[in-house]
């Protein structure tokens, strides 16, 4: 089946997939979001050990779907991760360790002999969730502003004893300048998509909270704080959007290969793909409406609708930048060395063989809903957490 596919289609099934676990990733951040207001929905112990279990419940999904991104993202497209991961290793340096921060704190936080104390373990909950947000949205923007590396793939053919190295990071910050170099204000458009995914992460917990925990005191508090945390985000995500459909993108000329600066690139891809199109505005109207229903008619479904549509405007927007002729991950050093799904993928075999394991994800995704579903049968209480044998 797969083998007779062609590389251009294999190679575009894998975008799609690393875009539909990416999206995923987003909606799954809602732990972290919910992690920074640990003590502003709560106001006592009792209410902070009821957010931190609702949440603990859901972490290890977030954190499995992390390193499944990046897992897929290296075998189906080796040459972005080396070039990524590889070269702007402070951020991702930075994402891992606050992710491992995380883990500690989930682990220890309630455990006898602990002693840093709770209020420590908590402080590393926030860190996880302001960094973690932060900088993977900031990371996300650079797709589409683009970075500084450069690419080598002849440097492999070196016959002298030093190690060949194909790609090279051409900052001392080595991703970190996302977030702060002053270049064309790309940072300012990173750091805008950073922003809006921190404060996503925080209205989709507002969400889950009102969803998840039996306490009309919580439920109150989370509605109040979701209309801040909505309009935050479409502050910061509008910004990002407007200035994307405007700015230059990077175009790869389809027979020559050559990759070029193209005015409103991004607009003219939602306007070339119309159901990438349809499919993000979709997106978008489902998670103002998840908003809607919870903060003005305050139903507690509203995670449902805000989730499918994350996940759909999510996907879409990395359908925007790897296809239609476009660089998925642009050099600003030197615009040829800009990687495409075509110049960065596997194999066509090794495409066609994860391609045939790609068949169980359905199978995994349904394993994550019937334990999802399980867990969330009936909501959290206080008198049931009394009970529970393994407490966060």
């Amino acid at each position: 089946m797969f083998e007779n596919l062609s590389l251009l289609v294999l190679q575009q099934y894998w975008w799609i997939i690393v875009s539909l676990l990416g999206a995923l990733l987003v909606f799954l951040l809602f732990v972290q979001g919910g992690q920074t207001m640990l003590y502003c929905l709560a106001k006592d112990e009792k209410e902070r050990n009821l957010l931190v279990n609702s949440l603990g419940r859901k972490w290890e999904l977030t954190f499995t779907t992390l390193v499944t991104f990046g897992g897929a993202f290296f075998a189906s497209f080796p040459l972005f991760y080396s070039t990524s991961f590889g070269g702007a290793y402070w951020v991702w340096i930075a994402i891992l360790f606050a992710f491992v921060l995380q883990a500690v704190s989930y682990e220890y936080r309630n455990k006898k002999g602990n002693w840093l104390g709770q209020k420590t373990y908590e402080t590393f909950l926030f860190i996880n969730g302001l960094l973690g947000t932060l900088l993977l949205g900031a990371a996300v923007s650079t797709f589409f502003t683009g970075s500084m590396f450069s690419v080598e793939k002849m440097n492999i053919t070196r016959l002298s004893g030093e190690m060949p190295i194909i790609s090279s990071w051409e900052t001392p910050f080595h991703g970190l300048e996302a977030v702060w170099t002053l270049e064309k204000l790309a940072f300012l458009q990173n750091l805008s998509l950073g922003l809006a995914v921190f404060f996503l992460s925080r209205l989709l917990a507002n969400l889950y909270f009102m969803n998840n925990i039996e306490s009309q005191t919580i439920f109150e508090r989370s509605r109040k704080i979701l209309g801040i945390n909505s309009a935050l985000f479409l502050v910061f995500f509008l910004f990002w959007l407007i200035r994307l459909l405007f700015i230059d993108g990077f175009a790869v000329n389809p027979q020559t290969k050559e990759i070029f600066m193209q005015n409103n690139k991004y607009l003219h891809n939602f306007l070339e793909m119309p159901i990438v199109l349809i499919l993000f505005l979709l997106g978008v109207v489902s998670v103002l409406w998840g908003i809607f229903i919870s903060y003005i008619k305050k139903s507690d479904k509203g995670i449902w609708f805000a989730g499918v549509g994350t996940v759909l405007v999510v996907l879409n927007l990395f359908l925007l930048a790897g296809f239609n002729h476009t660089a998925y991950y642009p050099s600003t050093f030197n615009l040829q060395h800009s990687l495409t799904i075509e110049n960065s993928s596997s194999s066509h075999f090794t495409l066609t063989a994860m391609s045939y394991v790609s068949l169980f994800v359905p199978i995994v995704l349904a394993y994550i809903w019937y334990f999802w579903r399980a867990m969330n049968k009936t909501k959290l209480s206080t008198e049931e957490l009394e009970n529970e044998s393994h407490k966060y």
